[in-house]
């Protein structure tokens, strides 16, 4: 994930967008790319002073001179990625399986949400993720008609009523990949320790993930979010953006859907779930294990957090303790918003299926591997 953020457009003088050359030369049969695919809410300038004092030099078009309010602004945010020969040959080599998170419309938000950013004009979330959500699902096809773009409608309390983005991906007898939809039906950003389940993928989607994991026949289930399980995310000084609430103890709030969904795996005897992600600007793999748990009733799994692909790095972020995460691996930013130039920490995964192995690599945007992970199946 994490494409063309904070900043840090198309450089031409380094190669432009090097990770997206470095993924297509693993020669994929997919790309899931799990969010962020603009920054919607960052303009990119002709030039940007680096911590070293370099001098980064960006391509630069009219949309991405200020914050996109307007469709054709959405719009040019898509096309201003497009501009780059890496992202373009890989696109046109490559099936692309893609999710929104926050930054195709604005920073954290959520449906309902006035965003308080004095560089907008238009503050209504839901009106800015209309025609961000519309703009994205141009340049971002989805191969199901049950989820193609519509425009959306309002119900009698005035909220934003979008097509479906969650979906099935079934990619044969090893594989079958569930992309969620993170965005479309979250709850406001609180402190998370609501006594009761708030929202961060809706009942309707829940049921649907519970249902469609639990019947699939493949071998490995993956499940593509655009938010991590166990990472905290802060959105200011108390409010929570993720799922975590910075409480180790008993889920609440958004956990107790995710609570929720992994009891019912573990219920219907769902075997190979892994769960891969982005959003947080570094790299990791997470074991998560009820033996190390406040909540208990679930079966262990694997987390793998992948990005920035072409964005500043920062990270890594502290962990909240319901789930029992480990961070087996962890490879973060030099410091907050360091640049994409060197390619070292700026990462991807690749995973390499085959009858008896699932194998996970974390690599940096020169192709080199940082980490790799070899899961076996249970039978």
């Amino acid at each position: 994930g994490d494409t063309a953020g904070q900043g840090w457009g198309i450089n031409e003088e380094i190669g432009g967008m090097r990770g997206y050359r470095a993924m297509h030369n693993t020669a994929p049969d997919f790309f899931i790319h799990s969010g962020d695919t603009i920054y919607a809410d960052g303009p990119i300038s002709e030039s940007v002073v680096e911590n070293d004092g370099q001098i980064w030099r960006n391509t630069v078009t009219e949309e991405v001179s200020k914050v996109a309010e307007t469709l054709t602004e959405f719009r040019g945010r898509h096309r201003y990625n497009s501009l780059d020969a890496n992202m373009r040959a890989m696109f046109a080599d490559v099936p692309v399986i893609a999710q929104w998170d926050d930054h195709e419309t604005h920073n954290n938000w959520y449906p309902g949400q006035i965003i308080d950013d004095a560089r907008y004009t238009v503050r209504d979330a839901n009106t800015l993720a209309a025609r961000g959500r519309q703009a994205w699902q141009e340049n971002m096809p989805i191969a199901d008609s049950s989820a193609l773009w519509r425009p959306g409608t309002f119900d009698d309390a005035g909220q934003y009523q979008p097509a479906r983005i969650y979906r099935k991906i079934a990619r044969g007898p090893q594989l079958d990949v569930f992309c969620l939809d993170m965005r479309t039906f979250k709850s406001p950003n609180t402190d998370g320790k609501e006594s009761y389940a708030t929202s961060i993928l809706g009942q309707e989607q829940v049921d649907w993930l519970i249902r469609e994991v639990s019947k699939s026949n493949a071998t490995w289930k993956v499940i593509a979010a655009d938010l991590p399980l166990g990472v905290i995310v802060p959105d200011g000084p108390v409010n929570q953006e993720s799922v975590s609430n910075r409480d180790p103890g008993a889920p609440l709030g958004r956990e107790l859907e995710i609570a929720g969904v992994l009891s019912a795996f573990k219920r219907n005897r769902v075997k190979n779930v892994v769960w891969l992600t982005a959003d947080v600007h570094y790299c990791a793999a997470h074991h998560y294990s009820p033996e190390r748990a406040a909540f208990t009733d679930f079966d262990p799994f694997w987390e793998f957090v992948a990005g920035p692909i072409a964005a500043g790095s920062f990270g890594p972020n502290q962990m909240d303790g319901t789930f029992g995460p480990e961070v087996v691996f962890t490879k973060a930013g030099r410091f907050p918003g360091e640049s994409p130039r060197d390619g070292e920490n700026q990462f991807f995964g690749h995973v390499q299926l085959d009858d008896d192995s699932f194998a996970v690599s974390l690599r940096n945007a020169n192709g080199a591997v940082v980490f790799s992970q070899v899961l076996t199946p249970e039978r």
